[in-house]
């Protein structure tokens, strides 16, 4: 496992800048498939021996490529639906890669009698994904449907992914209209995605991508201090400090996510760890972007510096699934059930 971790590491950190900016998805996918993680996903997904290792996966992935991240985590949470929901597992072994999409804009996925109809945004390596899971929505309530990515020649616009961050992820739009339900592959009774603790319980998995950012932003800035003779500032150092202790800050409350969500013995009430755990990485990643960026000033912001990629997709990757809405939902919880209450208030 460890060593499929560090080839993968090693695989993305060198793959070459083959697209607008930087590793293209192909590229990133075709690194994540060869160093045998995605495979390894078998195990690492759905209750590993030991859920540090998945967060060390998670985080170090990301440390070498955001949109590298995004693809493997969503990777991992595809995985893990099939584990749950009895799905077909062997093309993973062979080292397919998975991914879910769940996003839904104008005219949502949805059944209509035995037809897809909508569509899905947002859908993360529409370029490079063997296997799509997609979420729609019938009178029954939500489904998980599995396409492979033959069924969908000519529905992937990956191309419309205009955004300044996450470039490679490729996130454009997945085109269903028209197509039979009977061609998918059901996971699972409709509402199962939405069980917890395996549904909000999984936010800690992104949120350790994103961690593995936040290190790598941290080495680059001690580094470039380093090569200017500005460590010793005081006002420097007191910046480096902030971003140390903002990454050892995430960093516990993933671990202890990560140990309560992926034992099998979990419940629903610790995705609320996983919540909590989530939301403070990101507001440890919003200090430490604005510390970086009094540390660095305007040089760093130059297309050429290995900070600026990074600072754009930590960014937007930050965004993702509304964290004000999950914060808001998140305290409700906690205030209506007496054991959460006493758990997280006292």
């Amino acid at each position: 496992m460890t060593d499929a971790i560090d080839r993968a590491e090693r695989m993305i950190a060198d793959a070459l800048p083959d697209g607008p900016d930087g590793p293209s998805g192909p590229a990133l996918a075709a690194a994540l498939r060869d160093s045998g993680l995605s495979a390894e996903c078998l195990t690492l997904a759905h209750h590993p021996r030991d859920p540090l290792v998945l967060l060390d996966a998670l985080q170090r992935v990301g440390g070498a490529n955001l949109s590298a991240g995004r693809l493997f985590e969503g990777h991992v949470n595809a995985v893990k639906l099939l584990m749950l929901h009895g799905g077909p597992t062997a093309p993973v072994a062979q080292g397919a890669l998975y991914g879910i999409w769940g996003a839904d804009g104008p005219d949502p996925a949805r059944i209509e009698g035995s037809v897809i109809r909508g569509q899905k945004l947002f859908a993360s390596g529409a370029d490079v994904l063997d296997h799509m899971i997609v979420t729609v929505r019938s009178d029954a309530g939500l489904h998980l449907l599995m396409f492979a990515r033959d069924q969908l020649d000519g529905r992937l616009f990956p191309g419309e992914w205009d955004m300044s961050g996450m470039k490679a992820t490729a996130s454009g739009r997945c085109d269903l209209d028209g197509l039979a339900v009977a061609e998918a592959v059901t996971l699972g009774a409709p509402d199962a995605y939405l069980t917890e603790p395996h549904f909000h319980g999984g936010v800690w998995r992104y949120a350790a991508v994103q961690l593995g950012a936040m290190r790598r932003l941290t080495a680059l800035t001690a580094d470039q201090l380093r090569a200017r003779g500005q460590q010793d500032a005081p006002l420097q150092a007191m910046r480096l400090h902030r971003m140390i202790t903002a990454c050892e800050t995430a960093r516990l409350w993933l671990a202890q996510a990560a140990c309560r969500i992926e034992r099998p013995a979990a419940t629903a009430a610790d995705a609320q760890t996983a919540i909590l755990a989530r939301l403070r990485t990101t507001d440890e990643a919003v200090a430490l972007l604005a510390n970086m960026d009094q540390a660095l000033g305007a040089a760093s912001f130059a297309t050429a510096h290995p900070a600026d990629r990074i600072r754009r997709d930590l960014g937007l990757y930050l965004r993702q699934a509304g964290p004000d809405a999950l914060a808001l939902s998140s305290v409700d919880r906690i205030l209506a059930d007496p054991d959460l209450h006493r758990r997280w208030i006292g």
